[in-house]
């Protein structure tokens, strides 16, 4: 690589939440910067792209806006949304998804390597709405590099990706530093910290360290400015429903299922079995059908009144009360969080759990209040009760949601992916919770991650699905 070129420069910059003493970035760059949710690392991303502006400082650009790139949930979500609003409009055709997968790609470079090498080419006819939140993630990724963006700020990257698209992502971001390209990585796991990464940064209550030397002195400076925060692990609320109260032989029944979406099946004759107690972890690669096979259990793919699915003894289709089999569910999912777009605060959020409704509409009575705040506190967000869902970060959304999922005691409890977007603490609280579940002997866990530090030995069955091409 030619030598480097000076592409952001932030010297004493202030803006409400976070402060820059000094930060230099250069073409060819590889930086990782650590931050526990809520520390303020969100709001770097937004001013490296300019949506905020400091108060006070200097920050000093050598790039246009469109040669940065941005990666982020929160983008990843404004995208769902606006494919959702072009779906209720007469801008597209009825029988159309939306915007399929090939229109976001420059299209002189659909031939690209890069393509195949993140495996999206059987993607490409697919509508982003039929994507999985991993196969989005990579989309952006390979909509940043076609596009030959000169800057790349990602926030958690690797979050609900299989290991093999990991490797693979990792490795692309590595030869794109070679290449000349800045990327930083906006980090909440030490986990994922990359070999190749040779910059290291620490942002904590707002204040942004971006430390000097060679890479194990940065190192030793991250591992000394994170420490060893202790986990707390506050009591779990007393069960509303008890588990001898349940009679029949299975919590989910599933019986050579199939689900297609246009000429593809995502699930093909999948015979599946959950016995109460039996805590159940799923794999796959992404797009594998996972969050379908959820979907299947839970009523949110429609394709479950096709196929033979029996929930808490009562098969779909046969006349079931939706809401009583809802009542003893429990689910945190990606497509969940990406709908849970209802303006109402935290507290409210938790609630709304009860009801199984996205955002509240009846009165919580006070014992539900108080085990909503119960809940708001196992999961170290209190002080938060009173704050707008969507002020905050990603990662405090996702702990409301799981609060909101443990809030009426469910016998089954859907987890998909629920660490998506948490600190490593937060992870550990969150597996901590698992742990002292499965000790009550009440819900049976139905678990999907990617994360190999995330196969607990409670897991008492273990499903892997493949990808149908």
């Amino acid at each position: 690589m030619e030598n480097p070129v000076a592409l952001i420069h932030l010297a004493n910059c202030q803006c409400e939440g976070l402060v820059v003493p000094d930060w230099s970035i250069q073409s060819g760059d590889s930086w990782c910067v650590f931050g526990r949710n809520g520390s303020g690392k969100q709001l770097i991303d937004q001013l490296l792209v300019g949506e905020i502006m400091p108060s006070q400082g200097v920050v000093e650009r050598a790039l246009t806006p469109d040669q940065i790139a941005l990666i982020s949930f929160e983008r990843q979500q404004a995208t769902y949304e606006e494919e959702w609003r072009l779906a209720a409009t007469d801008i597209i055709p009825e029988d159309e998804w939306g915007t399929r997968v090939a229109e976001f790609l420059p299209q002189e470079r659909l031939e690209d390597p890069l393509i195949d090498q993140l495996n999206m080419r059987h993607r490409l006819r697919a509508f982003y709405r039929e994507l999985s939140t991993g196969e989005s993630r990579k989309l952006m990724v390979l909509k940043a590099l076609l596009d030959e963006a000169e800057l790349l700020i990602c926030d958690n990257p690797f979050d609900s990706l299989d290991q093999g698209t990991v490797q693979a992502l990792s490795e692309t971001f590595r030869l794109a530093v070679a290449s000349g390209v800045a990327v930083i990585l906006l980090l909440s796991n030490r986990s994922d910290i990359p070999e190749w990464a040779e910059k290291f940064g620490h942002v904590d209550a707002g204040l942004l360290t971006a430390f000097a030397g060679a890479r194990d002195a940065q190192l030793a400076q991250l591992e000394a400015a994170i420490g060893t925060g202790a986990i707390v692990q506050p009591g779990i609320p007393e069960d509303a429903i008890r588990l001898e109260a349940y009679d029949a032989p299975y919590i989910a029944e599933l019986k050579q299922c199939t689900v297609h979406y246009g000429d593809r099946n995502v699930l093909d004759a999948l015979t599946f079995k959950v016995e109460p107690l039996q805590h159940t972890l799923v794999t796959g690669e992404n797009g594998a059908g996972k969050s379908t096979l959820l979907g299947l259990i839970t009523g949110d793919c429609m394709q479950c009144f096709s196929n033979d699915v029996t929930v808490f003894g009562h098969r779909r289709g046969s006349g079931e009360s939706v809401w009583d089999i809802k009542r003893q569910l429990g689910l945190v999912s990606n497509d969940l969080h990406r709908r849970y777009t209802v303006r109402c605060d935290a507290l409210s959020v938790v609630c709304s759990g009860f009801f199984d409704s996205i955002g509240l509409y009846d009165t919580p009575t006070e014992p539900q209040i108080r085990l909503g705040r119960e809940w708001l506190q196992a999961v170290d967000m209190l002080n938060d009760a009173q704050t707008p869902f969507q002020s905050l970060s990603y990662g405090e959304q996702r702990l409301v949601l799981i609060a909101r999922a443990m809030v009426k005691s469910p016998l089954l409890l859907v987890l998909d992916e629920p660490t998506q977007g948490l600190d490593e603490l937060n992870r550990e609280r969150i597996l901590g919770f698992m742990s002292a579940i499965e000790a009550r002997r009440h819900s049976t866990l139905l678990f999907v991650s990617h994360r190999q530090d995330e196969f607990l030995p409670l897991f008492k069955q273990h499903i892997h699905l493949t990808l149908n091409l």
